[in-house]
């Protein structure tokens, strides 16, 4: 009896000194993906802080073009109330639609194209996408990291145990996924 109490004793402990390297792996690889997707939400932050800029110079320009500053505003709103990432990635699908439509706007009044304020905006918003860009790439990254160590044996067992599960990646709207069409 008091053999197999001790092999018990030492199996446990052996399945400790097992799971503890692993949790701490799983729980360093989370960290690396909340991380990469918190500088995602500065970034797109950044660009969502650009709007009310964007919106002002436009607005002295195109009075009339209310409904598609309003959408811009909410767009925005979105962003700065999204908490996930699904959230953000749906916010930030508006936000570039409604900027977008911003764009359409600008094309009717040449005089706002020439505006220097309108163009060192557009130059911010720019240099933001970019920095988006890179920001989501690094997200993709430590998820792919986090769910492949999730998948792999043994740390899918000691992590199904643990209640960690796979990421999700922060995807492309369906309408960035295509190249758009151009026509001269």
């Amino acid at each position: 009896m008091k053999k197999i109490v001790g092999i018990l004793v030492l199996l446990v402990v052996a399945v400790g000194l097992l799971a503890v390297p692993k949790y701490n792996r799983l729980v360093a690889l989370e960290n690396n993906v909340d991380s990469a997707f918190s500088q995602v939400q500065v970034v797109i932050k950044r660009r969502a802080d650009l709007i009310p800029n964007l919106v002002n110079t436009v607005k002295g320009y195109a009075k009339h073009e209310q409904e598609t500053l309003e959408k811009v505003i909410q767009a925005r709103n979105q962003v700065n109330s999204a908490n996930t990432p699904k959230e953000l990635a749906e916010a930030e699908q508006n936000l570039t639609k409604a900027i977008g439509g911003i764009n359409v706007v600008v094309e009717a009044y040449p005089q706002l194209k020439a505006d220097q304020n309108f163009l060192n905006l557009q130059a911010q918003l720019e240099g933001t996408e970019n920095r988006i860009a890179v920001e989501r790439q690094r997200y993709n990254g430590a998820v792919k990291e986090f769910n492949l160590a999730v998948r792999q044996f043994p740390m899918n067992l000691f992590a199904g145990m643990l209640g960690f599960s796979q990421k999700d990646y922060f995807k492309a709207a369906p309408a960035e996924q295509n190249a758009p069409e151009v026509s001269f």
